[in-house]
Formats: structure tokens, sequence, C-alpha cells
């Protein structure tokens, strides 16, 4: 006779139902970091395991991602460079390992996805231990591919996705999700990327959603309205000498920085009996007691929002602060960098251009004519235009400090594809434009836009050599770079076009942005300054002048910032500056070292050297301030351009 084991029932129900009841391991983020990440010497200078201890500000942040806080959505706007992707890897890795489920990480574009798969995901999954047991290192059956990442067990998967594909926004229910430089996410052909990420985890009542980035420009910046919805909350440090709890602010530093001495760059206690000195050397001491405080308690329960930028940072020194922002102080777009990426902050934008009329006054007041190039600008640079009948062009001349002075616009008949057109513009390179010493400075390298009849531009434009003429087009997103080479383009049959390798995107808004900063300053001195000619017409001044930055409503129904302009005004004028402004960016005015200048205002800001002159020659170089140019030479058998301004009957006319 056999014995059976028999098994207790009640036994089995209560071993059961222990394990169903049984309340899962504390998610636990900070511990998580401090057992699996480690720092390589290519990715910090603080190579090892992660030290709490010296990333103390992130604590807080990490408990709010939590399970255990109540918050639903966790906001970062910070500085660049300041350890935001390790939170966002933190945050996902130690999801995926101890509560997993399905995740998605959402950058700006599919080609950010990719590479944030390639050069960050991929080596934490190999890199991390916990990571590595439940993720497959070699693809299977679809587990793990660029844009996916399957556990071996099915339990979570990460799904990378780019903001400007709303397919890979769509018809997936997401328990978590990080969404990754938000300021740079640009509408999609489905309307907002924003707002169909974060359906996603609508149908999840315990969601988090992780939002960060360094802020861009306000109005219309996603990651600052994301601050501001939220709890809004500061690092409060103490006081080394006092210990008065108080926040590290730009404008504290700003207000006692010594322009002579950056490396004594410090910030001033703000308690009511000190006023001592905080300096770089105490945030050893001061940062590991660092308090989140929050100006806006009552968002906390949902939405928990916090602002962090580099001086609170090991990575970034009080003096090179310091000297970043003297690096940038009076260039518009290098103040914006260093807004938003050390001061972590939005740029705030002028959306209005000066009033074309102060502009006008104070060129009717200047000490040079148009057609002249006045002292202290040696570098000249031309900005064209096509449009269909005619082709308007702008000569802006460049000296040391980013000055810059508008020398001549003028307007040839023709399109671009006619040979007499061509043979004005060729003019134009060998024309020659006097100086206030009398002698003539050739063009340096103009940029044509190459955005509309791109193959007659290129036409003309393969004539002459690269380093004198390049083919530019404007492209409007306020984090693309100042000139970026256009990638390989291709023709209709898929062969790659020749002008790719002098075809050049620069960025119209930041450009544009500088602009009107700029012609608002009346110092001659001041760095950026734009000096203005005697003689152009109103016309000109309205032109430049012509767009604003303002607020859409999209067929979709959501809001995008776009700079427009009138319907019945031109906005040549303003189109040609910022390609003279792109061909200048092209030969390195904005960089070129103090010696370069000087090399050049000995060439150039000197008499010339030929005296066997006519007689207007001569009397040109002895009262140039009273000249135009309407002294335009013969070149190759076709006539000179006239530099002279259209006549109001023709700036009435014109038409697109």
């Amino acid at each position: 006779m056999l014995d059976v084991a028999v098994t207790n029932a009640e036994w089995m129900l209560h071993d059961v139902l222990a394990e169903v009841f049984d309340p899962p391991p504390p998610v636990d983020y900070l511990s998580w970091a401090e057992e699996n990440i480690e720092f390589s010497e290519r990715e910090s200078e603080f190579s090892g395991p992660y030290n709490r201890q010296r990333f103390r500000y992130f604590d807080e942040i990490l408990r709010a991602l939590s399970p255990d806080d109540q918050c639903r959505v966790v906001t970062l706007s910070k500085s660049a460079q300041l350890g935001g992707t390790v939170l966002a890897n933190i945050f996902t890795g130690g999801s995926m390992d101890m509560d997993p489920g399905d995740f998605l990480y959402v950058h700006p574009t599919e080609e950010n996805a990719r590479r944030w798969s390639k050069m960050k995901l991929q080596p934490m999954l190999k890199g991390t231990s916990a990571l590595r047991r439940i993720f497959p290192m070699k693809a299977r059956d679809g587990q793990d591919s660029v844009f996916y990442k399957e556990r071996r067990d099915g339990r979570g998967a990460i799904l990378i996705s780019g903001a400007n594909s709303p397919a890979s926004l769509s018809q997936v229910s997401m328990s978590r999700q990080v969404q990754d430089d938000l300021a740079k996410w640009d509408m999609n052909s489905a309307g907002d990327p924003e707002n169909q990420a974060d359906s996603r985890s609508q149908g999840r009542e315990f969601a988090k959603i992780f939002k960060i980035s360094t802020p861009m420009v306000i109005p219309g910046c996603r990651i600052t309205n994301n601050f501001e919805a939220g709890s809004q909350e500061f690092p409060y440090i103490p006081c080394p000498h006092c210990g008065y709890m108080q926040v590290l602010d730009w404008e504290n530093m700003l207000q006692n920085l010594d322009e002579e001495h950056p490396e004594r760059a410090h910030f001033i206690c703000q308690g009511p009996d000190c006023g001592c000195a905080i300096e770089d050397h105490h945030r050893m001491e001061i940062i590991p007691r660092v308090e989140w405080r929050a100006s806006n308690p009552k968002q906390k329960r949902y939405h928990r929002s916090f602002y962090l930028w580099s001086a609170y940072s090991p990575l970034q020194s009080f003096e090179r602060i310091a000297r970043s922002w003297l690096a940038a102080k009076g260039d518009p777009p290098k103040e914006q960098t260093f807004w938003n990426d050390v001061v972590g902050k939005a740029y705030r934008v002028l959306g209005e251009a000066p009033p074309w009329e102060d502009i006008r006054d104070r060129a009717a007041d200047s000490d040079y004519a148009h057609g002249t190039i006045p002292a202290g600008f040696p570098m000249l640079t031309c900005g064209v235009d096509c449009q269909g009948d005619r082709v308007e062009w702008q000569l802006v001349a460049w000296g040391q400090n980013k000055r810059r002075a508008i020398v001549e616009y003028g307007v040839f008949n023709g399109h671009i594809s006619d040979e007499q057109c061509q043979a004005k513009l060729n003019g134009l390179m060998k024309q020659g434009f006097r100086n206030a010493y009398g002698r003539k400075i050739e063009i340096d390298m103009l940029a044509i836009d190459g955005n509309a009849y791109t193959e007659d531009v290129w036409d003309w434009a393969r004539k002459h050599p690269s380093s004198r003429v390049i083919m530019v087009r404007g492209v409007h997103p306020e984090g693309a770079p100042l000139l970026a080479q256009v990638k390989k383009e291709r023709n209709r049959r898929g062969k790659i076009v020749r002008y790719s390798k002098r075809f050049f995107n620069f960025a119209s808004s930041v450009l544009k942005m500088g602009l009107y900063r700029n012609l608002k300053k009346t110092d001659p001195e001041e760095r950026g300054f734009i000096a203005l000619p005697k003689g152009l017409d109103d016309e000109f001044y309205r032109q430049l002048t012509a767009e604003s930055r303002k607020a859409q409503k999209a067929k979709s129904g959501f809001t995008r910032y776009l700079w427009v302009k009138d319907p019945n005004q031109n906005n040549e004028g303003l189109d040609t500056h910022l390609q003279a402004e792109a061909a200048a960016i092209r030969l390195g005015v904005r960089n070129l070292p103090d010696s370069e200048w000087d090399r050049l205002m000995a060439e150039r800001e000197c008499p010339p050297e030929d005296v066997q002159a006519d007689f207007e020659d001569l009397l040109m170089a002895t009262r140039p301030t009273e000249t135009s140019a309407g002294d335009a030479e013969q070149s190759n058998g076709a006539s000179a351009p006239s530099t002279r301004s259209p006549s109001r009957s023709k700036w009435r006319n014109r038409t697109r």
C-alpha cells in the first residue's frame, strides 16, 4: 500500500494570502543609486560610486520620485551639466529593477533618443550588475533594440521615443516616464507632444512623470511653465558664519562681482546681522546641509517642482561662473547661453523690436554716410535675399567687442537666374567700399539665401570661392546652433547635391533676439553696439524692425511662439542683416582674438598706398564721412550696381 502525502489546504491558503498581501519592498532610489551607480573617469571627474554626500541636493528629488511621495509630477528646472541625466538614469534603472513596469523615456527628437540609447542607456545596462541580470545583452525576439528594451522575464520594458514623432507617443500606457530636455520640444504634426506624452500615463492612478530640462526662452518655455505650476522648491543652505538659511542667487553674486578679479567671486550672506562673504571653499561645508523649501506648498501633493543651478554643484567653481558671465556680457546669444546653461533660468525675450522711428532718428545724427565704412570696423560682410523679381542686399562692417556698423542697402532688379542680375552681384563682390581712411574694402564674405530658388542660387555661388560666398537659410528652433552646416541633401534621384559643403543653417530666432537687444544700445563703446549710417530710407528701418515674437494658436488649439510681421510690411531689411551676420559668424568674427583685430586694423585702417588717384578719389579720401558709395566701379563689362537706397516709391511698390 502506497503512502500519499497530502497537502494541508489551510496552510496553503495562508501561504498564498501571505504572499499576496505582503507589501513589496520599498522603492528607495537613494539606496539603489549608492549600491549600483558608479561613474567612470570618462563620465565624471568624480569617478567611483555614487556619493550621496557630494550630491545631497538630489536626495529630496529622488524621494519625490518614489512611490512613497504622493505627488504625480516631478519637475526639475536646472543648469546644464548638473547631473540631471544621472537622476533620470537612477529613476529609470531603479524603477526597472525594484518596481518593474512599462517605462517611457521621451527626448526632443528621435535622433536625440537614438544617441541617448546608445551612449547612455546601453552602457548603464551593461555596466550595472542589477540591470545586467534582468536585461538581455543581445537582440532576441524583439526584446532589445535601440528604441525598446524589455526585461528578460517580460515584467517591464523601456520605450524610447522622440517628441517629434507622434506615432511613438500613441497606443501605449505607461506607469512611469521621463520627459527629457523638455524646453527643446517643438510641436509635431499631431499637436503638442507634451500633452501627448502626459496622456500616456493618464490611465495609471499612481503614475510618476519626471520632467527635466535646462530652460530656453520666455515666454513659451515648457520647463519654466511646469516649474511655476508646481511647488516651486528652492535649495536653502546655511551661512557658514551665522547659520542663516538662504538661497544662493545669481543676482547676489553679480552685485558683488569684481570684473578685474573674477577669482574673488562670492555671495554675501542675507542674514539680518551678518553680511559676511560666502566663498567657494565654504560649499563642502554647507551643501550637505541643504534644505528644499516650497514657495507654492499647496501644489506639493500633486506636482513638486525644483530649481537648481551651477552655484550648488561641485562641478563648477564660483570663478568659472564669473568668467562665463564676463565672456558673455553684452553679447545677447552668449548671454542667453549663460542664463540657460549656467544660471539655469529662461532668457527673457524682447518680443518687440525697438520703434523704427527711434532707430531712424539716431541714424540721422550719425557721423558717417551710407555707402562708407566708419573707423573701427575693418571686416565687411554682405547678406543677400532673393525674391521673384529682385535681389536685395545689405552690407555690414564688423569691429572688436561684437560691435557692427550698417554700411549700405541696395536692390538689383531681376531674378537670381538672370545673367544681368548675376553680373551685378559679381560687380558688388569686386566693387569695394571706402572706409574712413579712403581705402576701399572689398566684401570678405557674402551669405546668400539658398532656401528659395536653390539651384539658381547655387549656379551663381559656385562661380566664387567658398571662402568668400556661402549659401544660408534661417531655422527657427531657439535651441539651434548659431551656424551649422546643412546635413547632406539629396536631389530627387537620391544623389547628394554639390552645394551641401557650403550650405549653412543659422539660428534666425536667436539672431533676431540679439539684434533687437543691441539696437537699443546707444553707447558706441558698449559691447554689441550697432552703428547706423545717414541717408538710408525710412523703409529700411521699418523692414529692419518688421518682426515681433508673439503667441499664436495652432489649428490644434495649442499655443506656440513665432516671429511674425505685418502682412503689409516687407522684412528683407531684417533678413539680409541676419544673413550678413551669418557670414560674419562663418568668418569667425565672434571669436577673433585681439591680436587678429589689431592686424586687420593696421592693414585696412590706413591711407591707400596708391596716391595716383583722380580728383574725386582724393577728395573722398580726405572727406570720407560726406560721401556715399556712388563711385561704383565697372567690372567684367557689367554696369556696377547702384548702392543708393531705393526711392520711396520703389519701396512702396515692392511686393513679395
